[in-house]
């Protein structure tokens, strides 16, 4: 009897195939049906709609962004910006969301309207300390009572029995600075029993507070006494003051994973990072109570005074008003360092910021648009980002927001400079940070691997080609290099040009038993 194969919608033909393990690669094909894949290896036994020839690319599973601000994009009134091209064009199809301790405890709702309305990639959400903190006490720096506390809990609660991968904060930031460590493990907790994850954008990265090997210890006692896994965000030594202690900081970490703590992190490649000129040069205190109480300290004489003399110990930790770079889109101050602006406006550098920030948060009381305070803070160095990205326990992320090249160059960056030109990792160790290490760490069910059964999220990616567009100049480039990209068997780019097909969807944890019952 004559053979007859099995039908499958796509095979990719004759790609090396990276699978997101550690295992070596090999040449092979893809078979997609529907949303899964059905074979990976050697070909036979199967017949397509379409085979795509991939010899002499790269074929692995659809990257994974644990560390994104796509909001712009998957936010958009516009279905053709909801297919979030910046992160589909570096081969991205899964990204999480509510990062920093932004996410919204109403997780349901929230994922439930973004999926509906159509979006490229797929989302993996968190609650977030920053809103279940502000509902609670607003922008106050103090303590929660034992009331406040239990209601904090319960948006928590709520939000990880919703689907939340786990708890995210923001402890850098105002107001969630404001908790001390027991609040925040109190609080943790609610996400631990209900298996999630404590992901951080950690208190002190440089200098600020406790410091860079301080707040590490912090992170980890946290996820220690809370009882759950730590990771840590965009791991960084930022500033001057921390620079070289990057072997320090994988000390600490490496020490805690021996004795059971099961603590990870993710990277970026860039020199740069991102922030505002508000998280970055104002103390902590003059924006307790939010925009409108930092404007009447401003107009005190003497609360002004001592404002300006802590910016100018925060402006050395960064390098100088020459290394803050303003980034946010169509502001007369757009790709100028604050030394340029402040030269221009012949005022002392602080006083240039205080201007930008007032504006802001003027513009905001009015009902206008708000801004022009992001920057790109020109502050690592590059042996502390190349000792990180060698860890086993690394990830990459892009943390990628308006203004700052990260947010459209993340992946392609790393694998032109790190892989090609530099040979800081392997290509293999690429593809698993970007892929089946992310897929475990988050415990997203049936992705980051090539193997059947799986969703079909799967990139071919030319590597003579793959690299980043976007500079800090330019920095809404579109990457070149993905040949096609697959999210859920949909075909998001094809011949390296999106589709405009959204096939993303929001990838919920499964319900704790130990949530109440709807």
């Amino acid at each position: 009897m004559a053979r007859t194969d099995e039908a499958v919608d796509v095979i990719i033909r004759g790609g090396t195939i990276y699978d997101g393990s550690e295992g070596e690669s090999f040449v092979g094909d893809v078979a997609i049906r529907g949303d899964r894949i059905v074979h990976v290896g050697l070909s036979g036994g199967y017949s397509a709609r379409r085979i795509i020839d991939a010899t002499g690319m790269i074929v692995a599973p659809g990257f994974i962004d644990p560390h994104t601000h796509a909001d712009s994009f998957l936010r958009s009134p516009d279905k053709d910006v909801r297919v979030n091209a910046a992160w589909l064009h570096q081969g991205v199809s899964t990204v999480m969301i509510g990062v920093d301790g932004n996410g919204t405890p109403d997780v349901a709702a929230d994922s439930g309207k973004l999926a509906a309305s159509g979006i490229g990639t797929n989302i993996v959400p968190f609650v977030g300390f920053g809103p279940v903190r502000q509902r609670v006490l607003g922008q106050d720096a103090r303590a929660p009572a034992a009331g406040e506390l239990g209601a904090m809990k319960a948006l928590v609660a709520k939000g990880m029995c919703e689907g939340a991968v786990g708890l995210s904060t923001g402890l850098f930031y105002a107001p969630q600075s404001f908790a001390n460590t027991d609040e925040v493990v109190a609080v943790a907790r609610e996400a631990a029993i209900r298996g999630g994850l404590y992901d951080t954008h950690q208190r002190d990265e440089s200098s600020y507070s406790i410091g860079l090997l301080g707040s590490v210890e912090e992170a980890i006692a946290i996820g220690k006494q809370a009882g759950m896994p730590v990771h840590f965000a965009h791991l960084k030594a930022l500033g001057v003051d921390v620079h070289g202690q990057a072997s320090a900081v994988i000390a600490a970490i490496d020490a805690a994973r021996a004795a059971g703590v099961d603590v990870t992190a993710d990277q970026y490649p860039w020199l740069a990072s991102g922030s505002n000129l508000d998280a970055a040069l104002l103390p902590r205190w003059a924006v307790d109570g939010g925009g409108a109480a930092l404007l009447k300290r401003l107009d005190d004489p003497a609360m002004l005074a001592r404002i300006r003399d802590e910016m100018q110990e925060n402006l050395r930790r960064r390098g100088g008003a020459s290394a803050l770079l303003l980034i946010d889109q169509d502001f007369p101050w757009t790709g100028r360092t604050l030394a340029q602006v402040a030269a221009e406006w012949k005022l002392d550098s602080r006083d240039a910021s205080l201007r930008i920030i007032r504006q802001s948060i003027t513009a905001k009381q009015q009902g206008q648009k708000g801004g022009g305070t992001s920057v790109a803070s020109f502050n690592m160095a590059q042996a502390d980002v190349d000792l990180l990205m060698q860890q086993s326990w690394m990830v990459t992320s892009s943390d990628g927001s308006n203004g700052h090249p990260r947010m459209f160059a993340t992946f392609p960056e790393k694998y032109a400079r790190y892989v090609r030109e530099r040979n800081v990792i392997s290509v293999r160790t690429f593809i698993r940070q970007s892929t089946g290490r992310t897929a475990d760490i988050y415990k997203l069910d049936r992705r980051g691997y090539l193997r059947p059964g799986y969703f079909a999220d799967v990139v071919v990616i030319d590597p003579a080609e793959y690299a980043p567009r976007a500079d800090y100049v330019r920095p809404r480039e579109l990457s070149v290099g993905v040949r096609n990209l697959f999210v859920n068997g949909a075909l998001a780019i094809d011949d390296g040009q999106t589709t405009g097909i959204a096939a993303g969807r929001a990838l919920l944890q499964p319900r704790p038993s130990n949530c109440a019952a709807r």
